[in-house]
């Protein structure tokens, strides 16, 4: 589904909802107690990149600088499998097409897998900040600036999976900076904070009229980082699986108006096969500030010297 407009602002729609997240809050409490009575132990240090909104944050990006810089195995749920995907999630094919090892699927039965190897390696969990069911070592959440914590409101009134209080279970957080910041985004001061940026690598030059099209959670963050020639956008939901009719008429927009399409790595990989000769994507390089990874290296050795 696309994101709903009031997950980044109050309307009547939210209001109406609201309600809701009174029982949305309680069904999710009883969840992670319970699954917390089961939690499974991992020998080798568990990094878990998360997060307490619903959507996209630019959290795939992250885990893909940390996996490669401890060249360690990431473990993740595979969302919306697909023929185009491989079958094992749009996510899960961008960290694969890099060369970092993807285990889709059940966590829990990955990583009971990958403690029985003999690597000593971290392994990187890609979400499940939510599950108690697997301790995690090190959590750390992940924010974009421009969107905060959207409207403020627990799912289905808002974007929130969780209170923000739940922001002190994290052992760290990872801002990525925008240039408009959302309003009350407030974050606690007694957990470190470490800062990213987004460098979009575009395959045409400025001045190539182009058409940007995106099935991501907030495609708008991708339109608004585009620089070059922008003539027209087009949303998709989130994951989207695009069909051949989809891309047939994305095409012909485009040779209307005399434009390239452009769209996002996470699209690209969901689309057909023919399809990807023709369409380029936008390749995005997230930076995060280095000291975080002194940070982390610091936890993670003190982490494997406790578990050896």
């Amino acid at each position: 589904m696309k994101t709903p407009n009031w997950f980044l602002r109050k309307n009547l729609i939210s209001y109406i909802l609201y309600p809701f997240s009174g029982f949305y809050f309680m069904a999710s409490r009883f969840v992670f107690f319970m699954r917390e009575k089961r939690e499974y132990v991992s020998n080798r240090p568990i990094i878990c990149f998360g997060n307490i909104l619903s959507g996209g944050v630019g959290k795939t990006p992250i885990v893909r600088q940390v996996a490669k810089y401890f060249d360690s195995p990431v473990v993740m749920r595979g969302y919306k499998k697909s023929a185009q995907t491989g079958n094992i999630g749009d996510e899960a094919k961008m960290l694969s097409n890099d060369g970092i090892l993807v285990h889709v699927g059940n966590r829990k039965s990955n990583l009971i897998l990958l403690n029985k190897q003999s690597e000593k390696t971290p392994i990187i969990m890609d979400d499940g900040f939510q599950n108690s069911s697997i301790k995690k070592d090190i959590s750390i959440l992940v924010f974009d600036e421009s969107i905060g914590f959207g409207n403020g409101f627990l799912l289905p009134a808002g974007p929130l999976r969780e209170p923000i209080s739940a922001i002190h279970r994290a052992d760290a957080i990872i801002v990525i900076r925008k240039k408009n910041v959302a309003k009350n985004f407030n974050l606690p001061t007694n957990i470190p904070i470490f800062y990213a940026k987004n460098k979009e690598i575009y395959p045409y030059d400025e001045k190539t009229p182009v058409i940007a099209f995106a099935g991501i959670g907030y495609p708008e963050k991708f339109f608004n980082n585009i620089n070059a020639n922008l003539i027209e956008t087009k949303s998709f939901p989130d994951h989207y699986q695009y069909n051949d009719n989809d891309i047939k008429d994305l095409i012909n927009m485009a040779e209307e108006k005399g434009a390239k399409l452009l769209t996002t790595e996470k699209d690209w990989v969901r689309l057909p096969n023919w399809a990807k000769k023709q369409i380029r994507f936008s390749a995005l390089n997230t930076e995060i500030e280095n000291g975080f990874y002194d940070w982390l290296k610091g936890k993670v050795n003190d982490i494997s010297n406790k578990k050896s």
